[in-house]
């Protein structure tokens, strides 16, 4: 861990934005390939299904490499993967610039999905070394929200040079922007002082990986972040849009709009959740089951509203949905809070495979009740009805209900924990040290 004379210092913010600098690049890079759908459907000769796997292969690879690269920043710092994942991003669309096949552009988005799983855990990882701990819960909620702004950055400017110039001169100043995030990280981030607390070498990455896991607060994060956020990335990623213009008759531009609802919730919610972590430490977990309880209850009347639901619910769904990104925050500050410093980047890299991996099993289950429904009717309808939406979307209650038991048993074992060491003081924790900060 750092030295406490280097918290808070010029050093630390100029650390700081050159992390969130990267990381806002790697999110450019994420969601770049999601604008470029009927480019690529050109370039590729491909179906929409088959384009479908670029994402779900992006995804997947992004989940999976999280637990392995939260050892590898626990062993290598954070700096070593912060570059690496730039010049990862910048290999994939160097590829993805030049492929004219569906294999070729895999390959490409392979590295892209790698690089962008090196990148926010080492992020979140630097935060403890080169700040005070009062500061951490905002610092986190601000990383989270200059992520929102690069997928701006790709539906704006790349688009843009896009429409101009073409698919490679496109893809390849995206290349071009990897390489300005490496440069940077390379010369201006550091892991700070040497620390003593790093474990040695041998069978380090397993004496992580169960260290980590054994902590009932690594749990509780994981189950926070995977209750929190899938909401958040089915709507996105999936089946928002579909729903709103299918299921909801919302015009596409209007659906657009309000989609975009998403990004303004996360800049206002970010510092007000942040702030509210920072200030009241205990009750984050409090914090999130209100988050959660909003996003079902919003559901369960829109999807028992007779008819379609009326403009301004919708907004109120969306902006409940909305607030799952930012609440999903709070699980990382579990992650920190409850481990040894040598340790907290595999636990943030546990805890952030939970949103991907419920959202990832909620969308497809979403998607094979609405076929198996749009089968049964025999209709052979091109959209899929209101009701058909209903039945599907239920499904996101299962995955709610599941992640909150799982919330509830873990944080139950990190009080029975903390309470045989002496050290379980919820209304009189301060918040520093992590140690009663869970009511």
């Amino acid at each position: 861990m750092a030295k406490a004379e280097h918290h808070d210092s010029v050093r630390s913010w100029v650390v700081w934005i050159v992390s969130i600098t990267a990381y806002l690049i790697a999110v450019t890079q994420r969601t770049s390939f999601g604008v470029a759908g009927l480019e690529a459907t050109d370039r590729f000769d491909a179906s929409a299904s088959i384009l479908a796997t670029f994402s779900v292969v992006q995804l997947v690879v992004y989940a999976g490499l999280q637990i392995p690269v939260g050892i590898l920043v626990d062993r290598w710092g954070p700096r070593a993967m912060i570059t690496g994942g730039a010049a990862l991003m910048m290999v994939g669309q160097l590829l993805l610039a030049m492929a004219d096949s569906v294999g070729a552009g895999l390959v490409g988005r392979f590295f892209v999905g790698a690089g962008d799983a090196m990148t926010f855990v080492s992020v979140i990882r630097l935060l403890p070394i080169w700040f005070s701990g009062y500061r951490i819960p905002m610092l986190t909620q601000a990383t989270g929200m200059v992520g929102q702004l690069g997928q701006l950055l790709s539906l704006i400017p790349f688009v843009a040079l896009l429409h101009a110039w073409s698919w490679t001169p496109a893809f390849l100043s995206l290349a071009a922007l990897s390489v300005l995030g490496f440069v940077l990280a390379l010369v201006l981030i550091s892991n700070g002082p040497l620390s003593n607390e790093v474990p040695p070498a041998p069978a380090r990455a397993r004496v992580l990986l169960s260290n980590a896991w054994r902590e009932p607060g690594t749990r509780l994060g994981f189950w926070t972040h995977f209750t929190t956020q899938f909401t958040t990335n089915v709507f996105l990623l999936t089946w928002g849009y579909p729903f709103l213009v299918s299921g909801q008759g919302v015009s596409p531009a209007t659906a657009s709009g309000l989609l975009s609802i998403f990004v303004l919730v996360a800049l206002v919610a970010g510092p007000v959740l942040g702030s509210a972590v920072a200030r009241h430490p205990h009750r984050r977990s409090a914090i999130a089951f209100n988050v959660i309880g909003a996003i079902a209850l919003s559901w369960l009347v829109v999807l028992l509203w007779p008819g379609q639901a009326p403009m301004w619910l919708l907004v109120v769904l969306i902006v409940c949905v909305a607030l799952g990104g930012p609440a999903s925050m709070i699980a990382f500050d579990f992650a920190r809070t409850f481990n040894p410093s040598h340790v907290i980047g595999t636990a943030t890299g546990i805890v952030n495979v939970g949103g991907f991996l419920a959202a990832l099993v909620t969308v497809y289950v979403v998607g094979w009740l609405l076929d198996l429904q749009q089968k049964a009717a025999g209709s052979g309808a091109e959209l899929y009805s209101l009701d058909a939406f209903r039945w599907a979307l239920s499904f996101q209650f299962l995955v709610l209900f599941g992640g909150v038991i799982g919330m509830v048993i873990t944080r139950n074992k990190a009080r029975r924990n903390m309470a045989a060491r002496g050290d379980y003081t919820p209304r009189s924790a301060r918040g520093l040290s992590g140690r009663t900060e869970i009511e």
